[in-house]
C-alpha cells in the first residue's frame, strides 16, 4: 500500500501538495476514480477517491476515516547530532519506522556538531512514516542544550545511556511497560562526567545498551527498539 501525506486534510484541504501529486500521478500512474490512502500525520488514515488526476494538484474526496491504534506508551530519544549528517538522518529514518514519538537533537559538551537542518530531518521522518504505514508523524525538535533538556521533562521514566564498565544495568531491565520514556544518547565522546552527574541528580537512571560499543546513531536505534520490544 502506498501512503500519501496531507497534514491539513482535517481542515478540508482535499488535495495533495505538488510533490505528493507528482508521485501519485506521474510515478504511480494513479487516475481519476482510483482509491488512494492518505494520512494526516496526526493519528488518522483516510481512504480517498481521486477526483482530478493533476500532477500539480491531485484532488480527492474522502470515503472513509480510521484512527491508528493507540500504543499506550511513548518514546522520546534525545540524541547528540553526529558529525556526518547522513548518520543522523539514518537514525531518524529507522527510529520512525520502529515507532519513536519524539526526537530531540541535543548539544552536549563533547558534541561534534552544533547545527543541523531540522527541515531535512522532518522530510526524512515523513518518508519513513509513509514507508512504515504509520499515521502519526513524530516530532523532530531542533538542537537544545543538554542542561535545558534534562530539567523538568515530563517523562515518567528517564534514562541516560552511558558507556561505563561498572554499569551493568541494561535498559531492557530498568524500563517497565506502559510508560512515557526519555532516553539520552550522547556523542561519540560520550557525556562528560558533569553531564552524567547532573542527570543522575535529577533522577535519571544510568543504563547500558549491551556489551558492544555502539555509534551514536546505532545506540539511538537500539534504545528505541528495546523500549518497543518490552511493550509488545
Amino acid at each position: 500500500m502506498n501512503l500519501f501525506y496531507q497534514p491539513l486534510i482535517g481542515e478540508n484541504i482535499h488535495h495533495l501538495d505538488e510533490e505528493e501529486s507528482r508521485h501519485c500521478i506521474k510515478v504511480l500512474r494513479k487516475r481519476q476514480g482510483e482509491l488512494i490512502h492518505i494520512t494526516d500525520g496526526k493519528g488518522s488514515f483516510y481512504d480517498a477517491i481521486i477526483v482530478k488526476d493533476d500532477p500539480r494538484q491531485c484532488t480527492f474526496t474522502i470515503k472513509h476515516q480510521s484512527k491508528e491504534k493507540e500504543k499506550g506508551f511513548s518514546v522520546h530519544i534525545a540524541i547528540a547530532p553526529t558529525k556526518n549528517a547522513d548518520r543522523i538522518e539514518w537514525f531518524v529514518e529507522k527510529s520512525v519506522e520502529i515507532g519513536v514519538d519524539h526526537i530531540t537533537l541535543m548539544d552536549c559538551q563533547n558534541s561534534e556538531r552544533s547545527f543541523i537542518k531540522t527541515e531535512r530531518l522532518k522530510k526524512v521522518a515523513i518518508s519513513a512514516m509513509k514507508q512504515s504505514i504509520k499515521a502519526t508523524l513524530p516530532e523532530v525538535s531542533g538542537i537544545v542544550a543538554f542542561h535545558d533538556l534534562i530539567n523538568n521533562h515530563p517523562a515518567t521514566q528517564r534514562f541516560i545511556a552511558y558507556v561505563d564498565a561498572s554499569n551493568p544495568r541494561h535498559l531492557k531491565d530498568e524500563a517497565t511497560p506502559g510508560q512515557h520514556y526519555l532516553v539520552l544518547i550522547g556523542p561519540e565522546g560520550d557525556f562528560s562526567k558533569e553531564e552524567l552527574e547532573a542527570a543522575l541528580a535529577l533522577g535519571y537512571r544510568k543504563v547500558n545498551l549491551g556489551d558492544s560499543r555502539l555509534r551514536t546513531e546505532t545506540a539511538g536505534v537500539v534504545a528505541c527498539h528495546t523500549l518497543s520490544l518490552i511493550n509488545l
